[in-house]
C-alpha cells in the first residue's frame, strides 16, 4: 500500500475551502443577476471571449472554453436563438464556422458586467480597492495556465 502524501502546508493556510466558499457566494449572487438577463455563467464566458477576439471558430471556442464539440454547439445554439451571436461560414475555409458577437450580444454583455460588478462589490465588500487589486492579480497569476482568448484555429 502506498502511504498518503505528506502535507507540508499548515492547515490554517489552506485556501481551497475559502476559495470554494467565495466562489459559491459569487455563483449564487451571479446567477441571481444573470437570470433576468436570460444569461448563465457559461453564456457570459463565451460572450466575453467573443468580444475579445475576431474570427473565433467553433473549434477554437470549444478549446478555449474546454468544452467538447457537442456542448459547444448547444451553447452556441442558445446564444444564437437569443440573437447574441451569429455564425457564418468562413470565407477562407467553408468547413469552418466563424462565430461573432452581435450588437445585441455586446449590449447584453455590458448589462451583465454592470450587474456582476455590483455582485463583486457585495461579496468582496470587506476589501478595499488595493486589496481587491492584489486579490485579482494573485488569482490571475494562479490561473495563468489557461488560455483567455481563442487559440490558433483547428479544423472544425
Amino acid at each position: 500500500m502506498v502511504p498518503p502524501p505528506v502535507v507540508t502546508q499548515p492547515v490554517e493556510h489552506r485556501s481551497i475551502a475559502l476559495i470554494e466558499h467565495l466562489a459559491r457566494r459569487m455563483r449564487v449572487r451571479s446567477e441571481a443577476v444573470l437570470t433576468p438577463l436570460g444569461l448563465r455563467s457559461r453564456h457570459l464566458v463565451a460572450l466575453t471571449v467573443l468580444r475579445n477576439r475576431d474570427d473565433c471558430t467553433h473549434q477554437s471556442l470549444a478549446t478555449t472554453l474546454e468544452m467538447d464539440g457537442t456542448n459547444i454547439v448547444g451553447l452556441l445554439n442558445e446564444l444564437e436563438a437569443a440573437k447574441l451571436i451569429e455564425r457564418r461560414r468562413s470565407p477562407e475555409d467553408r468547413r469552418r464556422h466563424v462565430v461573432d458577437l452581435t450588437d445585441i450580444g455586446a449590449k447584453q454583455l455590458a448589462k451583465a458586467e454592470v450587474a456582476l460588478a455590483a455582485v463583486e462589490d457585495e461579496v468582496l465588500g470587506a476589501l478595499d480597492e488595493s486589496q481587491r487589486a492584489t486579490l485579482y492579480n494573485l488569482l490571475l497569476q494562479a490561473a495563468r495556465g489557461g488560455e483567455t482568448s481563442c487559440p490558433t484555429d483547428i479544423d472544425d
